[in-house]
């Protein structure tokens, strides 16, 4: 698992790799499998019966930058908080309270996905956007696992206008709403639309969906939720 950031309360300094245009290969894991997800575009301008994981997995398409979020256009670009790890999240609806750990990308190219034998743990992309940043931060999550569901086993029941909070090492909460919550066949996966850079700080809070393929030993779709900070 890769060191954990440094979280300065007011200013954020961004490492080298994130202050330019850059193209991370995103893989993920679902039901145990690592599977390629694509080329992500990560632009800084200031700045897993079978255990089921977190995660978008759709081979690279090579289609032109479209919005984050469908809401991205419709309303003002949101304040956005300096950088700072999360420490915990919290979606009332669906009773979700849980803590974060780091997700890195390991020398072969994958995501590491949150530990399988922890049901209440979610994980996010360290090396990305945090949550409350200007850009779109990345949380992961298990739907269940080879004994029982896990903590992103109720994502599916949120709706537009649903909300939820993330507690940070600064000591403040970011407070987010959902926009959208949307299924997608892994693969025709928007790799553009859901990790695109976005010019307001939004999330997606992304695990597995659809139905469970023994013989693949992965699910068919993603559930991705978009949000933006409020």
């Amino acid at each position: 698992m890769a060191a954990r950031l440094s979280s300065p309360a007011e200013t954020p300094h961004p490492s080298p790799e994130r202050t330019f245009r850059r193209r991370v290969t995103w893989v993920v894991w679902c039901a145990g499998l690592a599977v390629l997800v694509a080329t992500n575009v990560l632009h800084r301008q200031d700045q897993s019966s079978d255990p089921a994981s977190p995660a978008a997995a759709a081979p690279a398409h090579s289609h032109s930058p479209a919005p984050a979020s469908s809401a991205s256009n419709d309303r003002p670009a949101a304040k956005h908080l300096p950088r700072a790890e999360p420490t915990r999240l919290r979606i009332p609806k669906i009773s979700v309270d849980a803590p974060f750990t780091d997700l890195a990308i390991d020398a072969t190219g994958k995501l590491e996905a949150p530990p399988a034998n922890d049901t209440n743990l979610v994980g996010w992309y360290a090396k990305g956007v945090s949550p409350g940043e200007v850009g779109t931060a990345v949380i992961a999550g298990h739907v269940d696992t080879k004994t029982s569901a896990a903590v992103f086993a109720g994502l599916e029941n949120l709706r537009k206008g649903d909300k939820f909070s993330v507690e940070r090492s600064d000591g403040r909460t970011a407070s987010f709403v959902v926009d959208s919550a949307e299924t997608f066949a892994k693969d025709a996966f928007p790799d553009n639309r859901v990790y695109a850079d976005t010019p307001d700080a939004e999330v997606r809070l992304i695990t597995c969906a659809g139905t469970y393929d023994r013989t693949v030993k992965d699910y068919t779709d993603n559930l991705v939720v978009f949000a933006h900070l409020v």
